[in-house]
This record gives structure tokens, sequence and C-alpha cells, in this order.
């Protein structure tokens, strides 16, 4: 996914080597260098960065393109219609439920799926996907030592170290456990395994913030930032049809008014 050091990276590194601890890591190009010195928690953070490279998914319908964008104006007609196309139903127990259920975390070889078998891991794809002034470890062009994300929750930009790995979390748009009381427990494990390496369902979002929605559907969490919503309402929704995955009728209805519905 990445790519390895160029003169002009080990040049930035140069620059930075004082710095760090570890030595001079892979940089990628692209951008200006970032001026945070800490994790989300104790370093830099902004309030409201632009979209940047965000895209909306609408124009993302199978995850590789980074960010979630807002859905404004016409494209509001057709996020309803898309949310319109679910299937409702109660929800089941958490009975058996357990994360090994949907394979071990973070397998690059899940099938069915975008980046699979790349030789990277699908936490360290995301973060490639949607971060910008990437820094690898040393030898990799794989593992993420540090990124600036523009967070679509919380509409934050954050400046990331792996040492304050918590600080960024990947978030299962729809949770694994909510898939499981939806379902999903009845699939063979290639599909969950699917759904939970899918970079349609993965976003490198504020750690506080994934931690506050756990395994909630719309109907009881939402995105901090309220100009996100309706995205999020589509990705969601995109999820469930890509997966057949029915949702309650409470978060059906959420994730409608969301888009004006």
């Amino acid at each position: 996914m990445g790519t390895g050091p160029t003169g002009k990276g080990w040049a930035v590194c140069a620059a930075l080597a004082l710095a760090l601890v570890s030595g001079c890591d892979s940089v990628r190009e692209g951008g200006t260098t970032s001026s945070g010195s800490g994790g989300a928690g104790g370093g830099d953070a902004s309030a409201a960065p632009a979209d940047g490279r965000a895209v909306s998914p609408l124009s993302n319908p199978d995850g590789t393109k980074p960010g979630l964008a807002a859905v404004a104006g016409d494209d509001r007609t057709a996020a309803r219609d898309l949310i319109g196309k679910l299937k409702t139903k109660g929800r089941g127990p958490k009975t058996g439920y357990d994360r090994d259920e949907f394979g071990y975390a973070w397998l690059d070889t899940a099938e069915g799926v975008p980046f699979a078998r790349n030789g990277c891991d699908t936490r360290n794809d995301v973060l490639q996907r949607d971060g910008e002034e990437l820094k690898f470890k040393s030898g990799s062009d794989c593992v993420v030592v540090s990124m600036t994300l523009d967070d679509p929750y919380t509409a934050r930009t954050i400046e990331w170290r792996k040492q304050d790995a918590a600080e960024v979390q990947i978030d299962h748009v729809v949770p694994l456990s909510y898939s499981w009381q939806m379902g999903s427990s009845r699939w063979p494990e290639s599909k969950r395994r699917q759904l939970a390496n899918d970079p349609l369902n993965l976003l490198p979002v504020d750690g506080p913030a994934n931690s506050a929605k756990g395994d909630s559907g719309p109907a009881t969490w939402l995105p901090p930032s309220k100009k996100i919503r309706c995205a999020y309402a589509v990705r969601f929704a995109q999820v469930a049809v890509k997966y057949e995955l029915a949702v309650t009728a409470a978060d059906r209805s959420a994730l409608a008014k969301q888009c004006g519905g």
C-alpha cells in the first residue's frame, strides 16, 4: 500500500531526526510537515477542518477512497432512496457473540474485500487510505507510526502517533456485535470475516468518540459532528444493504431523519 522511502522522504527524515527516538522512518511525500508532536488526546487538534481528501459515500461504494465527506443538496434524495431499501426486524440477543467469531483482528486474508492479500493488515490499510503525512516504521511500507487524520466524527484534525495508538481507533460502522444480533450469528465465518475487514465498514476515527459509540445503532448514537450525520447514515446503509443485514425500525427511522427523511 505505502511507498518506500525516497530521496525526498529521507531528507524530511533527516530534518526530523533529532525529534525521533527510533530513527528515520519512511515518510510519504505530499502535503506539509505535520506540526503536532503528540497523540490526539495530548497533542494538536484544531476544530472544523475542511473535508480535504474526503469523498462522499455515494461516490465511494466500495470504501476504497478516503474519508467521509458530507452529503448535501440533491444527493440527499439518493441517500434517502438507499436507506429506504433497508429491511427491519427486532434486535436479537447477544448470546454467543465473541470478536473471534469474525476471525483474527485485521486479517489480510479475508476473501472478497478490497485490499485483501496485499501484504498489509486491514488496520494499516485503512490508516493509509484516510491518513495524510504518513510515516512508516523503519524498513516497512505498511506499518503506520504517525499521520494526520481529519476525523469525520468530531470534525477535528488529529496528529496521531503510534505510541498513543488508542487516540485513533478503527470503527466498524455497523458494529460486529450489532450485526451478530441482526443475523450474522447464522452466517458462515468467511462472510463474518468479510464484514470485519471490509473497508466499506471501516473508518479511522477519534478514539473517545468510537468508545462512546460501542455497539450502538443509529437510534442511540450518531457522530458528534452534525454535518456528517447523513454521510454516516449512508455508509451504515451501504454496509447493511451489501451484507443483506436488517436494521431495527428505530435505527432505519434515525438514518432517514439524518438525510431529511
